[in-house]
């Protein structure tokens, strides 16, 4: 009798199923090179670049403002590095909301692998989006533009970013740029691949516009409603998963999503359209960073205005496909009266119910007195 051996051939380090088993931990790896980079004074200058905000301006204090100097930050091509260090650091983060948080809850809940992929995908944005919008209106508060809007252009163009602002700006690259590799992480259906890299695009193409046409300010006051009618959206889908009877969120998340829309083509409007348009100074100067041209301007009310157009195409057709569920589901059923013929019937009586023997069938006078002789 032939004995087969096991093959003792180990299967490759990078293989396709090990990245994927442990991606957060080669991803930290990674990272840690970074961190244990400033610790060397040889490697501190690079790493240094991935790890801190470069483009730092310290203005000295006036009498007019506060008593110590200021710190401030540009853009530039070292932003870059940046982004990728940051990116890594959202992957872990990612890793760890999924195996601690959402991981648990789906063995719980017990979902199939639809439900599976739609709640993990909710409950990473809408931590995401909680966390984003909290921020940005801490910063909307402390920097004065919620008491007063007009900042948005007389300021223009503020060439130079607080510290919150520009790291704000960095992580929301970094965690739309860490997207992409997740989708192949997450092992995400192929179906679904297009839906996610048309929304993850829309994304960095806007925040990227913002933040090198200086349009930061506008951009961090459109993000934050944006960011809290998307949390309301998947938080009432992670409510639906748990009970499906639970409408209550996605009727008031239609009502504001509706009215986010509006209010960003007003404040769009409103700033690029008047307030930017009213300015002195309308001259391209890639120095001082204004971008305040009629090009420019166009071009910027144009993609936010097809934006919000796309967008309210999608809900519209989300919105008509939920009806038609709900009607069909609502709809009551048309029953037919079952048509019975004597045979059958007669069948019927001396079987029972669906052809079963009852305790009366089988004791029929006929039967008993059978007995009895």
């Amino acid at each position: 009798m032939a004995i087969r051996r096991k093959s003792t051939k180990s299967p490759p380090i990078l293989s396709h199923e090990f990245i994927l088993q442990n991606h957060a931990d080669i991803v930290s790896c990674v990272a840690m090179v970074f961190l244990l980079g400033l610790m060397f004074e040889v490697t501190a200058k690079v790493a240094i670049i991935f790890v801190t905000l470069q483009y730092n301006v310290t203005l000295p204090a006036t009498e007019e403002q506060a008593t110590e100097s200021a710190s401030f930050y540009y853009y530039g091509i070292k932003d870059l590095a940046t982004v990728f260090f940051y990116m890594l650091v959202a992957i872990i983060i990612h890793a760890i909301i999924q195996e601690y948080v959402l991981d648990k809850i789906n063995r719980r809940m017990h979902f199939s692998k639809t439900k599976h992929s739609k709640f993990n995908e909710s409950g990473q944005l809408s931590a995401f989006y909680l966390f984003s919008c909290i921020w940005g209106t801490f910063i909307l508060v402390s920097e004065n533009y919620i008491s007063d809007p007009t900042i948005l252009w007389r300021a223009y163009p503020p060439n130079l970013m607080t510290f919150q602002v520009k790291f704000f700006y960095i992580l929301q690259l970094a965690y739309w740029f860490h997207a992409f590799p997740e989708l192949y992480f997450q092992k995400t259906k192929k179906e679904d691949i297009p839906r996610q890299l048309v929304y993850i695009g829309l994304y960095l193409f806007h925040i990227v516009g913002a933040y090198l046409l200086n349009l930061n300010h506008l951009g961090l006051v459109l993000l934050v409603p944006h960011y809290f009618v998307e949390f309301l959206f998947h938080i009432s889908r992670l409510f639906y998963f748990t009970d499906e009877k639970y409408q209550k969120g996605f009727s008031l998340w239609a009502v504001l999503f509706v009215l986010g829309r509006l209010l960003t083509l007003i404040l769009s409007v409103l700033t690029v359209g008047f307030g930017l348009a009213r300015a002195e100074n309308q001259k391209l100067d890639f120095s001082t960073g204004n971008f305040n041209v009629l090009g420019v301007r166009i071009a910027v009310l144009a993609s936010i205005c097809i934006t919000q157009a796309f967008m309210m195409w999608k809900f519209i057709n989300f919105q008509l496909r939920r009806w038609r569920e709900h009607s069909t589901f609502q709809a009551p059923a048309v029953k037919k009266k079952p048509t019975v013929t004597k045979g059958r019937s007669r069948k019927g009586t001396e079987n029972g119910v669906n052809g079963t023997v009852t305790s009366n069938g089988a004791d029929s006078p006929r039967n008993r007195k059978e007995k009895s002789s």
